[in-house]
């Protein structure tokens, strides 16, 4: 077995190498001044099961890219089989046609992965679990939910709610009220665009109680820092936050820090960096190294993923 890792997110795939006892594979990257990039790896491949950490954050076209070229130098120096490990999925959001002439741009990026020459992929509470069908090639999805209930159940809250904070994500909710016990509620919200959401009225009691909001993911944190509201003037106690993919982008850091939140806990598939931490004290983070790298060891020995993402 061979891992390597592209640059989006280093410390978690040193992370997962030292979980694995396996050092990370040589590898030069070097960008061209033009913006071409050129992938060479150090180390002899041939016939070997190759994992492929690279997460499609930050710059996104940039990182996808950088993963495509990861694949093809490794499918081309004869790797035997090619694991694209992708704690955080790009594009995940168009997933769908919601309206006319716009792409679907999940499947477009699931086709360019296969097309590079992977043969499966391992990723992260993807933003819609329909995604792995738009592989042709087998996935593993994988959910943060143990590494974030751990922590909840650690700080023994009493007086429990799982707030939704909007309703296609109720599932994910429930799962969370299974596993820590509490009731449940959902925030009715419509998106008006990229940054932006209106939220109407909440479905459900939270008024004394301690709010829990879990989400995938926290982009620019409108969803978030306006459900919190809402649950604060209905009468919330305390407001906690929880997502497994901390983008963090645009206006993110000052709504969280203006808004009636009082922790929000996060996972390392997206670097988050000191400065972002510094900037909104509220942010712990929590890492998934482990359950990645769990993961890639039962891929390689041909053991069952099924207890890590099966829910």
């Amino acid at each position: 077995m061979k891992i390597f890792s592209g640059r989006s997110n280093l410390a978690l795939s040193q992370k997962v190498s030292d979980y694995l006892n396996m050092p990370l594979g040589q590898v030069k990257i070097q960008p061209f001044p033009d913006g071409e990039l050129l992938i060479k790896l150090e180390e002899d491949v041939r016939g070997r099961d190759t994992f492929i950490i690279q997460p499609t954050c930050g710059n996104v076209n940039e990182s996808l890219v950088e993963l495509l070229v990861f694949i093809d130098c490794a499918r081309r120096a004869s790797a035997e089989r090619i694991t694209a490990v992708i704690p955080y999925f790009g594009y995940a959001r168009q997933d769908r046609k919601d309206e006319g002439r716009v792409p679907i741009t999940a499947k477009l990026v699931a086709n360019l992965i296969a097309t590079a020459g992977a043969d499966r992929v391992l990723t992260m509470d993807l933003h819609a679990a329909q995604i792995q069908g738009f592989f042709d090639i087998p996935v593993d999805n994988l959910y943060a939910e143990p590494v974030l209930s751990r922590y909840w159940s650690s700080k023994q809250v009493d007086d429990l709610v799982l707030v939704s904070p909007d309703p296609g994500n109720a599932k994910r909710a429930r799962i969370y009220a299974e596993h820590l016990g509490g009731d449940l509620a959902i925030v009715d919200k419509r998106r008006i665009s990229g940054q932006d959401v209106r939220v109407g009225r909440l479905i459900g009691d939270v008024k004394g109680k301690t709010v829990l909001m879990m989400d995938d993911m926290i982009s620019t944190a409108g969803t978030i820092s306006s459900a919190a509201r809402l649950c604060r003037d209905e009468g919330a106690r305390q407001i906690l936050v929880g997502a497994t993919h901390a983008v963090l982008c645009g206006p993110a850091v000052e709504r969280l820090n203006t808004a009636p939140i009082d922790e929000v806990v996060v996972t390392d598939t997206v670097p988050v960096g000191d400065e972002k931490i510094t900037q909104c004290p509220k942010i712990t983070v929590l890492s998934v190294a482990k359950l990645l790298g769990e993961a890639i060891y039962r891929i390689h020995n041909d053991e069952s993923v099924s207890s890590l993402f099966l829910k």
